[in-house]
């Protein structure tokens, strides 16, 4: 039987769902392996290393002027890349540019302010946003919520730990 190899990508998103991983972390995980790639010319992966990488993060903090969280947001695809679909280990040089935080503190609003907002809403975007508040849910896992994840009469969720549904 001759089977076809996969191609990089698929062997990336093949693990990203045996890993649990969610739907939007594999698209943007699939987004920064595609630009690393590009990057340096279409050159294959496995034929790269820490250098490589160290030269790419250095393109987003530099040239790009990308915030922190995103060039971690790309290290750590390329970092997963390595990892689980090469399976090669990435010896990243003491030295590389590591991203800071930002030591802006978010703009948060208070319980008295969420529930003055949440007052003036109606229908089933105050059900939403109540949802937001009170669970702690992500946005995209809130939509896709069915009737049969909630416990109304013991006020659960069961969407977010899905090893405690009831049997």
């Amino acid at each position: 039987m001759n089977t076809k190899p996969k191609k990089l990508l698929d062997q990336v998103r093949e693990i990203i769902r045996i890993k649990h991983y969610s739907y939007r972390t594999e698209q943007t995980y699939i987004e920064w392996i595609k630009r690393f790639i590009f990057f340096h010319k279409k050159r294959h992966p496995k034929n790269m290393g820490a250098e490589e990488v160290q030269s790419y993060i250095t393109y987003l903090a530099n040239e790009r002027h990308l915030a922190a969280s995103t060039q971690n947001q790309a290290l750590s695809a390329i970092v997963f890349l390595y990892k689980y679909v090469l399976q090669q280990e990435m010896l990243l040089p003491t030295d590389i540019i590591r991203p800071s935080r930002s030591k802006r503190l978010p703009v948060v609003l208070s319980h008295d302010e969420a529930m003055l907002v949440i007052s003036k809403m109606r229908g089933t975007p105050k059900l939403i946003v109540q949802l937001l508040y009170g669970s702690g849910l992500r946005i995209s896992e809130c939509m896709r919520l069915r009737v049969k994840d909630m416990d109304f009469s013991n006020y659960l969720n069961f969407a977010r730990n899905s090893d405690r549904l009831p049997g």
